[in-house]
């Protein structure tokens, strides 16, 4: 008896010092994902503050907090800030105190963000703006004692703003007041009404109608939208105000309006003295007729008329100061000639008249600030990373994209020569540094983790980054995440393509696989090493995902980028059948079971494998373009500019024809669902999955379109949170019920209890010539 009991022990605790066996990710564990965004690193290089992000308790939205964490690692990040959405952090030039923006709700809806100050030595933070439109990209003048920022308010909002809390006042007062009643003290003629004169009546109604606001929109410009913004409003550009920093919620500021007119500006750079400030505008009333450019002003921090210091033939990025005062430093990319994709690069300009750009990086043939993208940037956490100048100003430290990767590097700040600081299977997502640039931090982000942050010493020699975060430790050490197999395969004529293959988690190279073509879109962009948890979700319900970088996507140099002008789509086509066929050709691809969806230019892209061959099974083809004409006349931007074709549709009728996926709609036999968001002004859903649902109806082929109410292009990767579940659901439960046979009602006008798996021929059709 006690050897069975000692054996029954030891039994025990060996149970108990197994590790706990993990489940393969859901749809739904985006609930719990925790995102980090905007680092910035305390001036002395000893903190980070940033931004995290969580889906909020009814998942309909997402809450974000700032918190921080010291760089020299060893700690827990703690939480800074209690708002539900704060965001924007800047630290002080002494670093006492931690400027941020917050925006805050009143009876269930949206006030405009403020700006709001946090001491660090203790006590709460405040908000100390309360302007009509709100406050945001603030930035510390330099000796710390008055911040810049940007705000749409114009006069009428302030009046408006005085008159209601005058209203506001008066009712409190009346409210208050120990007299008698307003009815009390009346006078007897009051009373009776015998006081009313004839033009009492017309003149309350007259105050009501100056008072009415009109919704009607008044269109003049053919840029009147923004996906994901909404409509522009020409009677409210953004401007450039001032304010003195307050040092505690009882000292009372008032926020001074610099700049003045009917145009945006911001990009707000400080002089080194505090004497000046820097900002980008664009004096144009309809700057589409022309190819990109920048007017850079300056402007007295106490005021007055700004003065113009150069006009720049490009769309500038952020702005970074050199230590001496003396250049500019930004990303972007020449307009001339005028391509489909031209790769941005790293500049720098002389802060004089009319100086003329230095493009250090002419001959570097990568993508400047760019990198792979993913489903999982952190949603509502903002940020953007302006080049880092290093303390002798003799490097700048940016980001570049090479081969599905982003890699962070120092780049020499005459020559241009570049130097990796941080490489590997990894996308760098937003990196900041300290005052002197000796301590950077950064954001990586990799196939199994969404991002974290890292810190990296350069006064160290041979410095290894260090990880300063795990903030999804607790939810992903319980998944089987893996990592995708990345391949290369020739093309039609030759041209390698880099892809990677998602597999699922209990992958048997002698067992045959559904297989999903995940199309990215763009077009110019790129997949690559960067968490994407719709690819994981369909690995773990047993798919094989292919996603592939095509002719076209950026991270491969000008050349492989541009090559799709005027040809899109087109041999990106082949290049996307020709890694099925090597899948295919590996043995592990059941071919009778394959499906192909994509977003956005990926969409158009679906829309167009399956008018060129029946060898997909189903196809969910996702905020997409169905007809190039109709998208020319609604899509948020225009192409008055021959980048993508070479006129407007009415001069270029045959081509856009030719290159829009509804023109074969005759051709498509694959069941079809498409994701469409209802406020998508990008890829606007009567350009796409609308024409195509209602053609593939008359055709009785089967389809079914999906629509989210509310939802813009972002829906896969900052939409609604129930939303992206959602998708994610349907995108697969599409693929389970045509490639699978798994019973799906809800697609069914009639529903059945089952389906019988397509078969259909699998030779790819040649491409049509244009017509």
């Amino acid at each position: 008896m006690r050897t069975f009991f000692t054996s029954f022990v030891i039994f025990l605790a060996a149970i108990a010092v197994l590790p706990a066996q993990k489940r393969n990710i859901t749809e739904k564990d985006l609930w719990d994902f925790v995102w980090i965004g905007d680092p910035q690193v305390s001036p002395d290089g000893s903190r980070v503050a940033f931004v995290r992000v969580t889906v909020n308790e009814k998942k309909e939205g997402y809450n974000t907090s700032i918190w921080s964490v010291p760089t020299a690692g060893g700690e827990e990040p703690h939480q800074l800030t209690k708002g539900d959405h704060d965001s924007t952090p800047q630290w002080s030039p002494d670093g006492k105190f931690l400027l941020f923006v917050r925006a805050t709700e009143k009876d269930g809806k949206p006030e405009p963000s403020q700006l709001s100050i946090l001491p660090m030595a203790g006590g709460d933070s405040f908000s100390f703006t309360d302007l009509p439109k709100g406050a945001s990209n603030p930035a510390w003048s330099p000796d710390g004692k008055t911040i810049a920022f940007t705000s749409e308010t114009n006069p009428e909002d302030l009046a408006k703003q005085e008159k209601k809390k005058e209203e506001e006042l008066k009712k409190a007062v009346g409210a208050t007041s120990p007299t008698a009643s307003p009815e009390a003290s009346k006078s007897p003629a009051e009373k009776n009404g015998s006081t009313k004169t004839a033009s009492d009546e017309p003149a309350k109604k007259a105050e009501a109608e100056s008072e009415h606001e009109s919704d009607v929109r008044m269109i003049t410009r053919a840029v009147y939208r923004e996906d994901n913004e909404g409509y522009s409003d020409p009677k409210h550009p953004a401007h450039i105000w001032t304010i003195r920093a307050p040092r505690n919620a009882d000292e009372k500021v008032q926020p001074k309006q610099l700049t003045f007119g009917r145009f945006d500006e911001g990009n707000i750079v400080w002089s080194k003295d505090g004497t000046q400030i820097y900002f980008v505008s664009l004096h144009v009333d309809e700057p589409y007729y022309e190819q990109p450019k920048s007017e850079l002003y300056s402007i007295s921090a106490n005021g007055g008329s700004a003065t113009k210091v150069n006009l720049i033939d490009m769309d500038l990025g952020q702005l970074s100061l050199s230590p001496d005062g003396k250049q500019l430093a930004f990303v972007a990319s020449v307009t001339q000639p005028v391509n489909s994709y031209t790769q941005p690069d790293l500049w720098v300009v002389d802060l004089t008249t009319n100086a003329k750009p230095r493009n250090l990086t002419a001959t570097f043939d990568f993508d400047i600030g760019n990198g792979p993208f993913g489903d999982n940037a952190a949603p509502r956490a903002g940020g953007r990373n302006p080049p880092i100048w290093t303390a002798d100003g003799k490097s700048l430290i940016e980001l570049y994209g090479k081969e599905g990767k982003s890699i962070l590097a120092s780049f020499d700040a005459t020559s241009g020569a570049v130097t990796d600081l941080v490489s590997g299977n990894q996308a760098v997502l937003r990196v900041r540094a300290s005052n002197d640039a000796s301590k950077l931090v950064y954001t990586s982000s990799t196939a199994t983790r969404i991002n974290d942050l890292f810190a990296l010493d350069r006064q160290s020699a041979n410095a290894q980054p260090q990880q300063l975060t795990d903030v999804n430790k607790e939810l992903f050490s319980k998944l089987n995440l893996t990592e995708p197999e990345e391949i290369s395969y020739k093309s039609f004529d030759g041209k390698p393509i880099q892809a990677w293959v998602q597999k699922p988690p209990d992958f048997n190279a002698a067992k045959k696989y559904p297989l999903i073509l995940n199309i990215h879109g763009g077009p110019h962009a790129a997949y690559g090493y960067i968490f994407e948890h719709e690819f994981q979700w369909m690995a773990a319900k047993g798919y094989v995902v292919l996603f592939p970088n095509p002719r076209g996507s950026t991270t491969y140099g000008q050349d492989f980028g541009n090559v799709i002008q005027y040809h899109y789509p087109g041999d990106d086509f082949k290049d996307l059948m020709a890694g099925v066929d090597e899948l295919v050709r590996r043995g592990y691809i059941d071919e009778k079971k394959l499906g192909v969806t994509g977003g956005s230019g990926g969409g158009l892209l679906t829309n167009w494998v399956v008018g060129h061959t029946t060898r997909f099974a189903a196809a969910v083809a996702q905020r997409d373009i169905a007809s190039w004409t109709h998208w020319w006349y609604t899509a948020d931007f225009t192409l008055f500019q021959p980048a993508w074709f070479k006129g407007p549709p009415f001069d270029e009728e045959q081509d856009f024809k030719a290159r829009s996926p509804i023109t074969y709609i005759k051709d498509v036999k694959t069941p079809m669902m498409f994701i469409l968001g209802e406020v998508d002004y990008r890829t606007p859903p009567g350009a796409g999955g609308e024409e195509m649902f209602r053609a593939l109806k008359f055709q009785k082929i089967p389809t079914v379109m999906v629509r989210f109410p509310n939802e813009s292009h972002e829906l896969s990767r900052s939409g609604q949170p129930w939303h992206r579940v959602e998708r994610l659901q349907n995108i697969v439960g599409w693929f389970d019920h045509w490639l699978l046979g798994v019973a799906k009602p809800e697609y069914e006008v009639a529903p059945k209890e089952e389906v019988s798996i397509k078969r259909e021929n699998t030779e790819p059709k040649p491409a049509k010539p244009p017509r």
